[in-house]
């Protein structure tokens, strides 16, 4: 086996690892439903740390912490439902605050903007290009989800699937932006 072909081998392992441990941890707590669920959550934050331990870009690791700032916005919002507490520009106000959380605490201690951790020659921040996909991809699963139970009545067609469906685009980009960012 040549070096680049054991390369891709041990690269392939570490994220066949990664999601294996996502899906494990999905189904060994899983209990209750909710907006989003607590699953997803976990899932996703359980994914940014493990991602950064065992080395794998920071492309993939901004895609798991923008699906874990949709998740929590969505947590929020379903919190507050439940509270009864509704004013104008409620979901706009939970957006930027939890980007605002997540994205300004990583530009300060310079994990975004160090110029030699840029996606493209256009300069953009790999977390924060990850975080950006990310967020649109958990955030697509998740409305896919929504039409799809409401197209059936209400219910779920397979068990799982408020689980599967937010975090499915987020391991399919993964693996697009491994291969991509490989070197």
């Amino acid at each position: 086996m040549t070096h680049n072909k054991k390369k891709i081998s041990n690269g392939l392992k570490k994220i066949i690892i990664f999601v294996l441990s996502i899906f494990g941890l999905n189904l060994l707590i899983t209990k209750q439903v909710l907006a989003v669920c607590p699953i997803c959550t976990i899932a996703v934050a359980s994914g940014v740390g493990f991602s950064r331990w065992i080395g794998i870009d920071d492309t993939i690791t901004g895609l798991w912490i923008g699906g874990l700032i949709i998740s929590m916005i969505s947590w929020t919002e379903s919190w507050l439902d439940k509270k009864n507490i509704h004013f104008k520009g409620r979901i706009f106000a939970d957006i930027l605050v939890y980007f605002l959380l997540v994205i300004i605490p990583l530009y300060y201690s310079k994990i975004i903007g160090n110029p030699l951790n840029t996606f493209c020659a256009c300069g953009l921040d790999k977390l924060l290009f990850g975080i950006i996909v990310g967020s649109i991809g958990f955030w697509f699963g998740t409305s896919w989800y929504f039409y799809l139970k409401e197209k059936n009545n209400g219910h779920a067609y397979f068990p799982f699937q408020k689980v599967v469906m937010p975090i499915s685009p987020i391991i399919i980009l993964s693996i697009i932006f491994y291969f991509l960012t490989k070197q």
